[in-house]
């Protein structure tokens, strides 16, 4: 009997091993493949331990890793738990039930028999670089988590998809998490035991996150480098778009950019064309009373006059203009009244954004410039504003200064620091944006901006400005890691009316063209960040390309986005997109407005005041020689004589018959013929008043 039994008993015992060799060869040897954390074996669960369960099963924890690994599992009813909250800072978040889902499943990594492969590049050998948070993600699987768990847990995923999958995706063909059959929603199965094919790119991005996409709609084509577009808050509706050149040119309410630039100071912008050559036209802010006053203030850098000499490369100029008295489309080139002028050393991290708060104080945002200390010792004294916000009342009817100090500045009476500044310890602020409508009713001023971190200038942050804060050690809303070559560049609060699921997002974005928004929850008053999706197919017609210049904003709240192509050859390159959300139609009939036309200046100061300049609040200040209320009496000093009238400063208009400077000398060689009767003399006077009068004229 023993016998007859022997062959079917060595028969049992190849079948066996033939197994335990297959299951070895699945893709590399068993004794590389199949070890925990530690470098242990995986221990097999005996059958009393065996629940099968499904990974969908309630429960969580111990039993659902269980469910995932019913044979082989590096995790044991006493230190399950433990491996499952090792990483409790990151998975552990969250109120999306899709995202808690796919959480629950990577904590139960730590319980695979692969373990070790999944948290260790093999490459890398057992001392990686850097301890991975997340394991190995199969491709499909990581751009899930991705769009599913974006902006659902507070300090990560800050990147875009492909970057942060070229990190944490498996690229080297060996085993990748989730590696247990898994049921997918949506495209092939996503685990390393049945990898799938590469997707069209639209498919690599979830249906939902499709669904919730905006669409960008070209406005303008044909710019020069626009870095900037503002509106000025008349009821016109123009928006008015910056050129890094020098230029700043009208976009009607009817689509047609105007022939006639509204302000073209290319002569004196010193301007940067290379690759991170920041100089140029900067920043525009119109005055919040500039429908009346006429008033707008430019930031430029420029090489002329003194500071051209010596070891500053260029400086920054802030400058007062105002509107043309005759046309509305115009910048009277005249009135220009330098404000600040500060040296600088170095082409890059300039600032000079210019923007004015609901309080109507002009904040002006100042990079550090990249300077040393051995620079600052060469820098005159204007080295005190770099790295700051500066907060200055142009509301002044003071003649002989451009601005006062606002009282409720942090160093109004300090001796240490300029009374200016508002808050310093900034690094490359790109573009800053406040709020006109905060959610906060305990914080008046929500002033939002983009910065470079100081301690590590490949990354980059959001800040929150406040009053008096140092930003060298103050925390930022939001970090960056340095995974985006492309530098931030800030962009507005969105208060449109078009689209209802925006309203409140601090839309910005980077250089390449990754767009993101920040949120303030009106519960917990935290800042959330999710992606900002920009579809292009389906309902959208329109597709974003070239490198990300700058935002916008126009007077109804909508934002634009621009950009320009990097290649030389063609310099009218730059476009002009807006942000269109597909839900809504183009302009609701609750977001249309009627624009008006724009008019000429009305007020008293800009009719009267001739020979000087009308302040912010309708003073005239007359210029030099000139008196009087609206500056239309000349001063001549020493005082005509002889009845002579001062017509121009230091220029008297004399009676027939003297002469000299003050009609001191008497004219001799005027034959003096004694006139009688009163006819004569009236029309004497009548002639002294017809000289007089056209001089006047």
């Amino acid at each position: 009997m023993m016998l007859k039994m022997l062959p079917f008993k060595l028969l049992l015992v190849a079948v066996v091993l033939c197994f335990f060799e297959g299951d070895a060869k699945f893709g590399e040897s068993g004794a590389r493949r199949r070890r925990c954390l530690n470098g242990t074996p995986p221990r097999r669960l005996k059958k009393r331990d065996r629940r099968v369960l499904s990974p969908e099963a309630p429960g969580g924890g111990e039993a659902m890793c269980r469910g995932l690994y019913p044979r082989l599992s590096c995790c044991s009813r006493t230190d399950a738990q433990g491996l499952l909250h090792a990483e409790a800072k990151i998975l552990s978040v969250t109120n999306n039930t899709e995202c808690a889902k796919l959480l629950e499943e990577i904590k139960c990594a730590h319980c695979s028999p692969h373990a070790q492969n999944l948290f260790h590049s093999p490459e890398k050998g057992e001392t990686p670089e850097r301890e991975l948070t997340l394991p190995y993600l199969c491709k499909d699987y990581c751009k899930e988590f991705y769009y599913t768990c974006r902006g659902h847990i507070p300090g990560f995923l800050q990147t875009t998809a492909d970057e942060f999958c070229f990190y944490y995706a498996r690229k080297d063909g060996g085993v990748c998490f989730p590696d247990f059959p898994r049921k997918q929603v949506r495209g092939p199965a996503s685990n390393s035991l049945d990898h799938m094919e590469e997707y069209d790119k639209e498919e690599e991005i979830s249906r939902k996150h499709k669904h919730n996409c905006f669409c960008i709609q070209e406005v303008v084509s044909g710019l020069r480098q626009p870095v900037g577009a503002v509106h000025c808050g008349d009821g016109s509706h123009r928006l008015f778009i910056l050129e890094k050149e020098g230029y700043v040119k009208i976009f009607s309410p009817e689509g047609d950019i105007l022939k006639e630039p509204f302000l073209d100071i290319h002569k004196l912008v010193q301007s940067g064309i290379k690759g991170g050559d920041e100089r140029g036209l900067l920043s525009l802010a119109f005055h919040p009373n500039y429908k009346k006053n006429g008033k707008l203030y430019v930031s430029y850098t420029t090489n002329q006059e003194r500071w051209a000499i010596g070891p500053h490369d260029h400086i920054l100029r802030v400058v007062e203009y105002t509107v043309s008295r005759k046309n509305p489309h115009q910048v009277d080139m005249r009135t220009a009244r330098v404000f600040l002028e500060v040296a600088e050393l170095h082409r890059k991290h300039l600032g000079g954004q210019l923007l004015f708060g609901p309080d109507g104080f002009l904040y002006i945002f100042l990079g550090d410039g990249m300077i040393t200390l051995d620079d600052m010792e060469e820098m005159d004294g204007l080295s005190d504003f770099t790295g700051s916000v500066l907060r200055l009342d142009v509301n002044t009817d003071l003649c002989n200064v451009p601005y006062s100090i606002p009282r409720s500045n942090p160093h109004f009476n300090s001796t240490n620091q300029p009374p200016e500044i508002f808050a310093h310890g900034l690094h490359n602020p790109g573009r800053c944006a406040v709020d006109r409508h905060p959610t906060d009713v305990n914080i008046n001023l929500t002033i939002l901006c983009s910065d470079s971190n100081g301690k590590n200038r490949s990354s980059a942050r959001i800040l929150q400005i406040i009053k008096g804060k140092d930003y060298e050690s103050e925390p930022s809303l939001l970090e960056f890691k340095p995974f985006s070559s492309g530098s931030l560049v800030g962009g507005f609060v969105y208060r449109g009316c078009q689209s209802e699921r925006l309203y409140g997002s601090y839309v910005f974005g980077d250089r390449n063209g990754n767009f993101l928004t920040l949120q303030q929850s009106p519960a917990t008053k935290q800042w959330q960040e999710k992606p900002l999706c920009l579809g292009n197919t389906g309902s959208c017609r329109g597709f974003f390309s070239g490198p990300v210049l700058g935002f916008g904003e126009d007077e109804l709240g909508e934002i634009y986005i621009l950009s320009s192509s990097k290649s030389m050859t063609q310099p009218h390159s730059g476009k002009l997109y807006k942000i269109i959300d597909p839900k809504r139609p183009l302009v609701p009939e609750e977001c249309k407005r009627t624009a008006q036309s724009a008019q000429i200046l009305t007020s008293e100061c800009s009719r009267h005041c001739r020979n000087g300049h009308c302040t912010p609040t309708g003073k005239c200040c007359c210029n030099q020689g000139w008196e009087g209320e609206f500056c239309r009496t000349a001063k001549c000093d020493p005082a005509c004589r002889h009845g002579g009238v001062c017509v121009r400063p230091n220029k008297c208009l004399c009676k027939k018959g003297y002469l000299g400077p003050q009609c001191e000398q008497v004219d001799r060689n005027i034959r003096r013929v004694t006139r009688a009767g009163i006819l004569d003399q009236i029309l004497d006077m009548t002639s002294y008043l017809l000289d007089l009068t056209s001089y006047i004229v």
